[in-house]
């Protein structure tokens, strides 16, 4: 199975350009208020109106409420919400159509919870104290292996163009997702390093 690509942290049209032709299979919009990367719905809706079809808009959020997820939804045009905070089984089922639920990931104890939830895929990132994601973090991939048990994975935290094929080689997860590994800043891409680990990608 081929591992697919998200490029998280989209901020601008450009970036947005450089994933699609380099050839992401997923966009993410930060709509977290409290992230470098953050975009207003309204701005993303003009990112995602010219986006190619089959290339997925993510809405990424943080412990929001249900009824802010519906607005940003309805106002940007994301096809798929992902929940990176301490939302519950309950609430991931309320939040209807695709979502992908991200878990931080202290170590193997935590993959506990993760059964309990019902989405289409489960995203894991690296723990770290008063961070909701966005580390930059390596990920363990030994749980990485146990989690992928559970259903659908997708792999993130301090990937990059240098470890993305030994990542994918090591974890085969379903889908692969890299913010700060191809920034020049934070919010800001770097077009030949998106090309690159998509290229590294592509080996596995």
């Amino acid at each position: 199975m081929r591992t697919r690509v998200k490029i998280c942290g989209i901020t601008n049209s450009k970036d947005a350009g450089a994933a699609v032709e380099s050839g992401a299979d997923a966009l993410g919009f930060i709509f977290y208020s409290g992230s470098p990367r953050h975009i207003e719905p309204k701005k993303a809706a003009g990112i995602i109106r010219t986006l190619p079809p089959f290339v997925t808009a993510v809405g990424v959020f943080v412990d929001e409420s249900l009824e802010g997820i519906k607005k940003a939804v309805s106002e940007s045009g994301v096809t798929c919400v992902q929940l990176h905070g301490s939302e519950t089984p309950e609430f991931c089922d309320s939040v209807g159509g695709s979502v992908i639920k991200a878990f931080r990931i202290k170590g193997p104890g935590d993959l506990n919870s993760v059964g309990s939830y019902r989405a289409g895929a489960y995203l894991l990132d690296t723990f770290k104290a008063g961070l909701p994601g966005g580390t930059g973090e390596t990920f363990d991939w030994e749980i990485a292996l146990e989690a992928k048990k559970l259903g659908r994975i997708i792999l993130s935290g301090g990937l990059n163009p240098e470890n993305v094929l030994e990542a994918v080689r090591h974890v085969n997860p379903y889908a692969v997702d890299v913010s700060s590994g191809v920034e020049k800043s934070p919010g800001v891409k770097d077009s030949s390093l998106i090309r690159r680990f998509i290229e590294e990608l592509k080996k596995a």
